[in-house]
């Protein structure tokens, strides 16, 4: 029997991905490790890997192919001499469904097979409902429960013509499940809003993985999360100056320092001073972290992604610098590993850059704390004699979980961070 390569949960956050390329074709003998297919996530682009070794029977995604649910059947692996089971072909009236319309088809030949094979009976796997994947389709447009509806075509199959001809079934409907519920409130929210705008031009963009997933984790965080927000203005003309001074001491061998990177060391050392703020929380517990793992958002074409610097607590700026132009040249390529953007207790967000002169941002979950970053700007300021003097200030602002770090402990953090960008000769050591 045909073995089942399915579509892979390339992270945790995957529910669907796009079928980029295929490095095979029907036919194709593969070995274990050999690379299959390129998978588009809502975070990056990823290799997939062969898992068995045998030849490619059937692809059953092509190539583009969007909203491919994970675990879903993308192809058939046959075993050396096995034949493909009964073609699962479509007619033409049915050449426009879906992917997972055939996947569902196919699977159930295979488990058609699989009973027949094992002495299975009519109550076993085979007793689930027979329809062709035009017929579901409709179905659930229609909200129809298709186990209540009489198949006309061969062996008791449900057919097109049996779905247009029963009627609605108001009791499926009633007893959908919350998430159903759910979507169809989506969709009448979806449709309500669109014909709002009906007399007007518009043009509808679809949305893609990494929105959706964007959309849904910002939307728990600002649900879940009981935010508060600190606010510190911070001198930074003598970080201004030394990183004047390192740049021109660091050029010949192409190392060009960033404000970024000194703000990332700056909260790396803050975590470190302050270790009880360095923590997320999990419902069951606090969990302190002993390296400080910064993410700093990037933003990429249709959203934005949060590589992470692993123990920025002990690397150089110079370091900080490389592995950072590293991380966001990847993510604006979709190249990043998993690992790369998971994990973390504190986040920076910089949009100073585009003349923000400051903003609050969302804490990106499971993380503690984020670090809004503006523009820094020319100001007067009253010095410690009481007079009037200029000065580059820079404005930030600190957004708080507080079930994990309170407002005391909070304000000790963002001190600590503040201290370090006005006195940066500490990032040097």
């Amino acid at each position: 029997m045909p073995t089942e390569i399915l579509m892979p949960a390339l992270s945790p956050t995957m529910e669907e991905g796009t079928m980029a390329k295929w490095f095979i074709k029907e036919g194709d003998n593969v070995m274990s490790g050999d690379l299959i297919a390129e998978i588009e996530t809502d975070k990056a682009t990823m290799e997939f890997e062969a898992v068995d070794e045998g030849v490619i029977g059937k692809i059953l995604v092509p190539e583009g192919t969007e909203k491919v649910k994970v675990n879903s059947p993308i192809a058939l692996l046959l075993e050396e001499g096995e034949e493909m089971p009964v073609s699962t072909a479509m007619s033409k009236s049915e050449s426009k469904i879906s992917y997972d319309e055939i996947a569902a088809d196919v699977q159930h030949v295979l488990e058609k097979s699989f009973s027949n094979s094992s002495g299975g009976t009519p109550g076993g796997i085979d007793a689930r409902v027979f329809a062709s994947p035009l017929a579901r389709r409709i179905a659930e447009e229609k909200g129809l429960d298709l186990s209540q509806v009489s198949g006309s075509g061969p062996r008791g199959r449900i057919i097109k013509a049996d779905v247009i001809a029963a009627k609605s079934v108001e009791a499926t409907v009633q007893s959908t499940s919350v998430r159903d519920k759910m979507v169809t409130s989506k969709v009448t929210t979806n449709d309500a809003i669109i014909k709002l705008y009906q007399d007007r031009e518009t043009l509808e963009v679809p949305l893609d993985g990494m929105r959706k997933t964007i959309a849904a984790r910002l939307t728990e965080a600002k649900q879940t999360i009981p935010h508060f927000y600190i606010r510190r203005d911070i001198n930074i003309d003598s970080l201004v100056t030394l990183r004047a001074q390192a740049n021109c001491q660091l050029e010949p061998g192409g190392v060009n320092l960033s404000v970024t990177d000194f703000i990332i060391k700056a909260c790396a050392m803050a975590l470190q001073s302050i270790p009880t703020a360095n923590c997320v929380w999990t419902e069951e517990c606090l969990l302190q972290l002993s390296a400080s793992d910064i993410a700093v958002a990037v933003a990429i074409d249709g959203g934005l992604i949060t590589p992470v610097i692993k123990d920025a607590d002990q690397k150089s700026l110079s370091e900080l610098s490389a592995e950072m132009k590293d991380l966001a040249s990847r993510a604006r390529s979709k190249k990043l590993a998993p690992y790369e953007y998971q994990g973390g207790s504190f986040s920076i967000s910089n949009l100073g850059m585009f003349g923000i002169e400051n903003f609050d941002a969302v804490i990106n979950p499971p993380q503690s704390a984020i670090l809004a970053v503006g523009a820094a700007k020319k100001r007067p300021v009253v010095d410690q004699d009481g007079q009037i003097d200029v000065a580059t200030i820079m404005s930030v602002t600190m957004s708080v979980d507080h079930r994990a770090i309170d407002g005391a402990l909070g304000a000790r953090l963002l001190a600590a961070i503040v201290a370090n960008l006005e006195n940066p000769i500490r990032l040097l050591v």
